[in-house]
């Protein structure tokens, strides 16, 4: 650790008193539960298939090498070529659409911040993932059963002691550091910095993975509260960026990551510098419809 002494908790702050606190949280649960249960949401997923070089053939006939639990018998074929090109020819005659028009033969958008294209066929869609050098198939049904047997979200207590403003350490040039997935695969991630923040007395230097400016810090976290009362692997915590060379962390809005909803992702990990050595009660509990 560096030393360097951050704010301790705040009960709230000047641009919010400490009794519209409670309802300004309530209104993020709100919200979170609206992202999670619409209807391309991460309850959605049914299968992440990884592609082999050359033809794969998709759909939820048995003769596909990519057999899907839903959807059209034959969606088409996604060819991976050279340099990780995957490129979609559909099968004829099927109602498919490709980013809202008439299917084509099209290469599939994916990685480097392009929003990723979508294939779909009634309430089945697929879109390219990257992961490592890996490509693969992500496939969502809105109708899916996870979906539509929603358990809800628990919670601990709303306590504004677990808001918090940390000083923001920008990294220059960012740092890259090794989150391992929950598929024991190990990748680097861009960190522009450390929150260094004081809890319980100690100072501690959270690191927050870059996920570009258009999208908040985001930070895996980790407490002895997993595997028991939390999800086992650890919580997200996404946060604005810094100002005045300040952080705010709101443990209270800390949620499980999309493992605990369904199978089919590629969850990172704490690193060992995020893992608080006390439990953090607040934020989201463990899932009761856990994905197994």
């Amino acid at each position: 650790m560096s030393g360097l002494m951050a704010a301790t908790a705040l009960r709230g702050n000047a641009a919010e008193p400490e009794n519209d606190y409670p309802h300004s949280v309530e209104a993020w649960r709100a919200d979170r539960k609206e992202r999670l249960t619409k209807p391309d949401g991460w309850l959605t997923l049914t299968g992440l298939f990884w592609l082999r070089p050359g033809e794969n053939t998709v759909g939820a006939s048995p003769d596909n090498t990519i057999h899907l639990s839903s959807g059209p018998g034959h969606f088409g074929t996604v060819v991976l070529q050279s340099g990780n090109i995957a490129m979609y020819h559909p099968w004829p005659n099927e109602p498919i659409m490709v980013d809202q028009a008439t299917a084509r033969v099209t290469e599939l958008r994916h990685g480097g911040g392009l929003r990723p294209t979508i294939v779909r066929s009634g309430t089945v869609s697929f879109y390219v993932v990257e992961h490592g050098t890996q490509l693969g198939l992500r496939v969502k049904d809105s109708d899916a059963l996870r979906r539509r047997n929603f358990a809800g979200l628990d919670y601990f207590p709303i306590d504004p002691a677990w808001k918090m403003e940390a000083q923001w350490i920008p990294f220059d040039p960012p740092h890259t550091i090794n989150f391992t997935d929950v598929l024991g695969q190990t990748s680097g991630a861009p960190i522009p910095g450390k929150a260094v923040v004081t809890i319980q007395g100690r100072t501690f230097e959270l690191l927050p993975i870059d996920e570009g400016r258009e999208h908040p810090l985001f930070f895996v976290i980790g407490d002895p509260t997993n595997g028991r009362e939390t999800h086992g692997g650890g919580r997200f915590l996404y946060t604005d960026w810094p100002k005045d060379g300040k952080v705010t962390l709101d443990f209270n809005h800390l949620e499980n990551p999309p493992c605990a909803f369904s199978p089919f992702t590629t969850c990172p990990l704490p690193p060992k510098d995020n893992q608080l050595p006390f439990p953090v009660p607040a934020g989201e509990k463990a899932y009761r419809g856990e994905a197994r």
